[in-house]
């Protein structure tokens, strides 16, 4: 379980800051490579740093990169083609840059950013998001308190006790305050459902280990939801 932004959210948040020319480029290569991978991007005709590939996003006309989230059956934040949808299935994330998109791939300690052609998408807009996440998460608690989690997840208990403590998350430049905050209510959503499925050996019975599974299905996608439109400006608020 992790409080840090994925991959991809990081890389479609700086990169659209240094596209639209609120952080300079030694800052954004800096958040964007920031940890112990290294990165690589395959399928440019021009490099394959992380450099080349911000010059390929501004020579393709972008205004912002965006944020992909998508599962078995729900293609969130993608339009296709099908290539680039299974490709970001496998990965579980991706980054839509105006006609192309990225998709990470972590090979031992190098994570290779592969092109792929993108197509026009739709997004939930942040003020969906925002009120389909609130809602899930109350919606949740109160399933799991009927499940008694504090019994077999004590943790997830406190968590749920304690949603005004969100994780720390370092926002660019030009980035709403709402998509800030509502980007790390996402991450607090989706590590709560994370550590609530942890241990399924903790349940007594199939039954109560779907149970459990059927309580944070909801927030499990208002999470990710929230997390895409928070890391994707094409539906950011005006500020």
């Amino acid at each position: 379980m992790s409080l840090e932004l994925p991959l991809s959210a990081r890389l479609a948040w700086w990169l659209t800051a240094w596209l639209r020319g609120t952080e300079v480029t030694d800052h954004v290569l800096d958040a964007v490579t920031d940890g112990d991978l290294g990165h690589v991007v395959d399928g440019l005709s021009g490099g394959t740093s992380m450099l080349d590939l911000l010059l390929e996003a501004r020579r393709s006309a972008a205004t912002g990169a965006g944020l992909a989230l998508p599962t078995e059956g729900d293609l969130l934040g993608l339009g296709g083609p099908r290539e680039l949808n299974l490709a970001a299935i496998e990965s579980g994330e991706a980054v839509v840059i105006g006609p192309l998109a990225v998709v990470p791939d972590v090979v031992g300690e190098v994570c290779h950013w592969r092109v792929h052609e993108a197509a026009p998408r739709q997004l939930p807009d942040v003020g969906e998001a925002d009120r389909m996440l609130r809602a899930a998460l109350l919606e949740s608690a109160n399933l799991l308190a009927d499940l008694d989690v504090a019994r077999w997840r004590p943790e997830v208990a406190d968590r749920l006790m304690n949603l005004g403590h969100r994780p720390s998350i370092e926002a660019p430049l030009g980035t709403p305050a709402r998509c800030a905050d509502l980007a790390a209510r996402g991450l607090q959503g989706w590590a709560i459902t994370e550590l609530a499925l942890e241990d399924d050996g903790g349940a007594v019975s199939a039954y109560e280990i779907e149970a459990r599974r059927g309580a944070l299905r909801p927030l499990e996608r208002a999470a990710r939801r929230a997390l895409v439109a928070a890391c994707s400006p094409e539906v950011w608020p005006e500020q």
